[in-house]
């Protein structure tokens, strides 16, 4: 019998990636064990194709609400006061994608950091998870949570690839990890150990489709079918039956997302 298991992370809402085949990406999903998909959103112009996707496949598809750090510009007040209003129309499985960036642009983490401090706001009003990113920004994203903290928020980092250390205050702080294709690498080391020490009530499992394939499928387009070859690594890692990592990072989905 194939797992369940939720992609808590994929944009299968791009339409230059998917639109040509996304009946055939859900039946693969489908067929994978992959029931649940959680689409983060990205910007404003990302709002409604996400919507759409889940009009069209209610109860497999939830939309969440947020400003991607990399989409945070000079007018973020302007995007977010756009984003704002859905959240009393319509219900939002979580805030996010959301966080900081230091990756591709050092110079608007000011801002960045004021366009989570709005969000973590939403997220606390409505008792909804975030959903953190964080790209080589790992302890501004940590002092921010730790500045905000005050026994409401609670969420998942998502595409987590750091060590035990900031794995466990991260957990300490109320969130999840979001182990993806990375976990897959062999270059990913300090991820194994963390993998292999942090307990299983600690994990969800993502794809970040359509980046970050796992093994064998490293540098294509991934997509939430693959979740199973994420799963089975940190079956490996952790020296347990796959079925165990699946219905354990199932129930910390549901139970994160309800």
């Amino acid at each position: 019998m194939t797992p369940y298991l939720i992609d808590t992370h994929a944009h299968i809402y791009y339409a230059a990636k998917f639109n040509h085949d996304l009946a055939g990406v859900m039946e693969r999903a489908e067929a994978a064990g992959v029931h649940r998909i959680y689409l983060p959103n990205v910007d404003v112009d990302t709002l409604q194709p996400m919507l759409d996707l889940e009009t069209q496949f209610p109860g497999r598809c939830f939309a969440t609400l947020g400003l991607h750090p990399c989409e945070v510009a000079d007018d973020y007040r302007q995007k977010l006061a756009t984003m704002e209003p859905w959240l009393a129309q319509r219900p939002f499985a979580a805030i996010g994608e959301m966080g900081t960036d230091l990756y591709w642009d050092k110079t608007r983490l000011a801002q960045q950091q004021a366009a989570f401090r709005i969000q973590a706001g939403w997220a606390k009003d409505l008792g909804r998870p975030l959903i953190i990113h964080s790209r080589e920004s790992q302890e501004p994203t940590l002092e921010l949570l730790t500045e905000l903290q005050d026994g409401r928020l609670f969420g998942v980092q998502h595409c987590f690839v750091g060590g035990l250390e900031q794995a466990r205050r991260l957990i300490d702080l109320g969130f999840k990890l979001g182990i993806g294709g990375v976990v897959t690498y062999k270059n990913a080391t300090d991820l194994h150990e963390t993998v292999r020490q942090i307990p299983l009530e600690h994990l969800v499992l993502e794809t970040d489709s359509p980046y970050l394939a796992p093994l064998p499928h490293r540098g294509r387009s991934n997509e939430p079918a693959y979740l199973p070859l994420i799963a089975q690594k940190v079956a490996e890692l952790k020296n347990l039956p796959l079925t165990q990592v699946a219905q354990a990072t199932t129930a910390n989905a549901l139970q994160l997302f309800a």
